[in-house]
Parts: structure tokens; sequence; C-alpha cells
């Protein structure tokens, strides 16, 4: 693969299209919307071929079958974003890149490290979210509360025939109790 030296980005441009890597080693991907000034950030990756994935999802989606793609081949393969948000290209192109992930002896042996998780949806009740809003994140409290309001909801879906006072008597854990 050749590389070359690109002053206007600070690292190396790849063969792919779309594709560049980043001085500290990441190999980034990103594509520009068309008819748009604006790109979509399509993510940091291990491997130029994961960021050269990424690429294809989000210039199949924009392009069709007219786009110049990396992977011609795998173009029955490649995950299609659920819309045309960028979160939604992000989400498919970081599982495109996902299936040409190198494999390693550390992924083999259960290993893993933040850098590969992917994005995560946590979806909260509307008293969990206003439990959030009312106190400080670092709060112990907080945490707590947010605890009991979940062991209440759980409750009260599948036992409704606890009485008010009965909470009042239930003993509750803190990791923050002496």
């Amino acid at each position: 693969m050749e590389e070359r030296n690109t002053a206007s980005h600070g690292g190396v441009s790849s063969s792919y299209r779309g594709v560049r890597k980043r001085k500290w080693g990441k190999w980034v991907s990103e594509i520009r919307e068309p008819g748009k000034k604006n790109r979509i950030w399509l993510g940091s990756f291990e491997t130029p071929e994961m960021a050269a994935a990424a690429y294809d999802v989000a210039a199949l989606h924009f392009r069709g079958h007219d786009a110049r793609l990396n992977f011609p081949d795998l173009v029955h393969n490649l995950p299609k974003p659920t819309s045309s948000s960028s979160e939604d290209i992000r989400m498919a192109a970081h599982e495109a890149a996902m299936s040409l992930r190198p494999f390693t002896a550390e992924s083999s042996h259960g290993g893993s490290s933040t850098s590969n998780v992917g994005p995560i949806t946590v979806r909260l009740s509307a008293s969990q979210i206003q439990a959030i809003n009312e106190s400080p994140l670092d709060s112990p409290k907080m945490w707590m509360q947010m605890s009991e309001i979940a062991m209440l909801e759980e409750s009260m879906v599948f036992s409704n025939n606890i009485e008010e006072d009965e909470w009042d008597n239930k003993q509750t854990y803190s990791l923050w109790d002496p």
C-alpha cells in the first residue's frame, strides 16, 4: 500500500478512498455529503481496511451503485443505515469496520479494551431521567435514588400487592454505606 504525506491534515494519506492516518497512528474515515460542504465523521479505526469499509457503507448509501468503493466485492455484505441521519450512517459504518477487524490472540481469549466497544444505547424511564437531572452525577445520593426508583418500578411490574408501609421496612444497601 502506498502512503504519501499530506500537509493539510497533518497525517498520512491512504490508498483507500476516504481514509487517512492520524499522527498518533489511528486510521480515520469521513465522507462529504453530496451537494453540501459538511462531512460526516465515520470514525477512528485500528486498520486502514476497517476505515475503508466504513467509507464504503456511507458512499453506497449516498451514491448508490455509482459509488466508487474500496471493496466492491463486499457490496452485498455491507450493512445499510436505517436512515440518512449521520448517526445511523456512522453506526452502519462502524458495523462494517468491525466485520474487518483483524483477529488477535487477545480477542480470542476474551480480552477487551474500551476502544473495541461500539456505540451503546441506554434507555431510561422518565423518573430515572428526572433523578439524573435533579442530582449531581457524582452524588452517592443520586445513585441510591435511581436504585430505589428502579427497584420500585421493577416490583410494580411483577407484584402490585405490596403495601406502601412494607417499603418503609425494607432495608436498602449502598456501596457507600460504612
